[in-house]
């Protein structure tokens, strides 16, 4: 490899060296004449940045302190309060929510617009440096301002969170939604992903599940490795998950299932939306190129670029990109970025579908599309939109000042009697939850029938947990999630959907 003094320059343009000499001289005009005092550390680290912006939206520069930060989180000395952000229009907003996660109890919604962070504006502060000081010890607090609706008449309110969710390991929830169905939610891939499965598809299928819902959901993806892990599950060995293809030889790989699954055989559905990002795309993309499995949802994040991380002198690290996921099928997932600005790039998460995106097959021969992220086979409409002051009053208690009265009062029964009663929940919840809204916050707090079932349900979830407990909640929210719902519908016709027939 030549140095950069030995590098021949194409004809017309300076070389390397030269270009040095450039970015030296510019940088010494600024530190000694700008007319405010500069650091040399300063203006490299925005050089950095900027250079790293130019490539690609997902390589970025980490401080010192925020790679300790993050590195604290793997380890588990520090948790988070289960909230994901993007940059979005020239704005900070949230991208993914965790289920049960103290964000999500306090009503934070995708789409959020984040104004400050304990007290600090957030513009024009690195999108990982605030995901870092989310970061912090377990039951400390961080204080959020938000934004929500149009920008030229924006609900505003503030949150305070306390950092509790665990975020070491993968965490696979499961659980049988009915006699036969298992469900399992995939919170993330981190090392361990596929044994996490593993257990939770053992256990299923001792409680009798014969067929399968698979839930990643607003999963930010992680590790490509274990994400190849979890598809070894449901898929014969030497069967092709997907490829890495990079600019060097040696960071081309294909990722391969190395045994037989041990679950190849139940029916499958996986859910999938806007949050659904990296591995996890790609794993739904692998399921979906063998017919595996029928994705139902929104169309996914449009996210496939492996990075890694490179060290620095000064203790940070680079995250550079190094190579594409490339599905079997040949579908680059990973959605257009050249000639976007980041803040664009960022806001069309979850879109695209042009008619001229090139087409792929499926093993049974089904049309795929290409073209960013992974087009489900059904669509699935997304919730209604959460109103500023519906999180004002989540995060004030006013959702379970509501729901204590009603269990405290409720005679006696059984959870599966109330988990089918949704006209009961709206008559009983819904009014008296608007009523302490208007008369507390003086809101005109307007609603619609689509707001009033997501209040009802939310509530009566609340009501489920405090007469039954915690596990009651779950069983109660799972029953009621309108996907999942819609996912039960799609298993009698299944094989006729996955076999290219229909």
């Amino acid at each position: 490899m030549g140095s950069l003094a030995t590098a021949a320059p194409l004809r017309g343009q300076a070389s390397p060296y030269e270009q040095l000499q450039t970015f030296s001289t510019v940088m010494n005009y600024i530190r000694l004449n700008y007319v405010d005092s500069v650091t040399y550390a300063g203006l490299v680290s925005a050089a950095i940045d900027g250079m790293l912006h130019s490539l690609d939206p997902h390589s970025y520069l980490l401080s010192r302190e925020d790679w300790e930060r993050f590195a604290a989180w793997e380890q588990g000395r520090f948790v988070t309060v289960g909230l994901f952000l993007e940059s979005e229009g020239g704005a900070v907003a949230v991208e993914t929510v965790l289920p049960r996660s103290p964000a999500d109890r306090a009503g934070v919604s995708p789409g959020d617009r984040l104004l400050t962070l304990d007290g600090e504006a957030v513009i024009g502060l690195p999108l990982q440096t605030l995901q870092g000081r989310l970061l912090g010890e377990k039951g400390s607090k961080v204080r959020l301002t938000f934004e929500r609706g149009s920008r030229l008449e924006p609900d505003t309110f503030a949150v305070t969170l306390k950092r509790s969710t665990t975020a070491v390991g993968s965490t696979a929830t499961a659980r049988m939604v009915d006699r036969v169905t298992g469900y399992i939610r995939l919170q993330d891939f981190k090392f361990g992903a596929g044994q996490d499965v593993h257990r939770a598809l053992e256990a299923l299928r001792g409680q009798g599940s014969r067929r399968v819902i698979l839930d990643l959901r607003s999963n930010p993806g992680g590790s490509v490795p274990a994400a190849a892990d979890v598809a070894s599950e449901f898929l014969p060995a030497r069967t092709v998950v997907f490829r890495q293809r990079g600019r060097k030889a040696d960071t081309n790989r294909d990722f391969s299932t190395d045994r037989d699954g041990a679950f190849p055989d139940p029916p499958m559905v996986v859910l999938i939306n806007r949050g659904t990002a990296s591995a996890a795309e790609a794993l739904a993309a692998c399921l979906q190129d063998h017919d595996r499995a029928l994705i139902l949802g929104r169309r996914s994040f449009g996210k496939a670029l492996a990075q890694v991380s490179m060290p620095l002198p000064t203790g940070g690290v680079v995250m550079l990109t190094i190579a594409r996921l490339v599905s079997p099928s040949g579908r680059v997932i990973q959605r257009p970025y050249q000639g976007l600005a980041y803040e664009r790039y960022m806001s069309l998460a979850g879109e695209g579908g042009d008619p001229h995106d090139p087409t792929f097959t499926t093993d049974h021969g089904r049309s795929v599309r290409a073209g960013g992220g992974v087009m489900p086979d059904v669509l699935l409409p997304g919730g209604a939109p959460r109103p500023g002051w519906l999180t004002v009053a989540m995060d004030s208690g006013f959702d379970d000042a509501v729901a204590d009265s009603v269990a405290r009062t409720m005679p006696g029964g059984r959870l599966d009697d109330w988990i089918d009663r949704s006209d009961e929940w709206r008559e009983r919840l819904v009014p008296p939850f608007l009523s302490r809204v208007r008369a507390s916050l003086h809101a005109v707090a307007r609603s619609d029938s689509a707001l009033e079932a997501t209040l009802a349900r939310l509530l009566a979830g609340r009501v489920a947990e405090v007469k039954w407990g915690t596990d009651a909640y779950e069983r109660f929210m799972l029953r009621n999630d309108p996907d999942v719902r819609a996912a039960l519908s799609y298993f009698p016709n299944l094989p006729e959907l996955l076999s290219g027939t229909k």
